[in-house]
């Protein structure tokens, strides 16, 4: 029989909801962040992450691309069309599937920023300490699976 919560069910899922609260916060923040940062090249954080994806594959179908970005068929198919408009990227169709690659332009870019990028990015947990950063990983994981 389920009866009324316990103060400490209360409790566990008030710190559950607060977690999750400073997890969402710090991400969006983070977000914002890193848009202002790659200002720099007129680069949004989608089109840093769709270079990232398909710099580190030869070739990528666009429906691979969308799965490991987690964005819907129609975003990606916008984000595409305005990335190959700036040169970043070409679309191929063999049959049914289109593949991504990157341009010259676009890998050129991609070489310029992703070391900057990646260094902000590891600025933002500047305040851990190593074993910190290793508990947040583990920890995040275990939630995440």
């Amino acid at each position: 029989m389920n009866g009324p919560d316990t103060f400490r069910q209360k409790r566990e899922r008030m710190l559950s909801i607060l977690a999750w609260f400073r997890l969402s916060r710090f991400y969006h923040q983070s977000i914002r962040r890193s848009n202002q940062h790659l200002k720099k090249w007129n680069m949004t954080v989608a089109q840093f992450d769709v270079l990232v994806q398909v710099g580190s594959n030869v070739r990528i179908s666009q429906q691979d691309l969308a799965d490991q970005l987690l964005v819907t068929k129609g975003n990606m198919t916008q984000l595409l069309s305005k990335m190959e408009q700036l040169g970043w990227i070409q679309r191929e169709r063999e049959w049914k599937i289109k593949y991504i690659t990157l341009t010259d332009a676009g890998r050129e870019l991609l070489d310029e920023v992703l070391p900057v990028q990646e260094q902000f990015q590891a600025d933002q947990f500047g305040k851990l300490t190593i074993e910190e950063k290793k508990q947040l990983t583990a920890l995040l994981k275990k939630i995440q699976s």
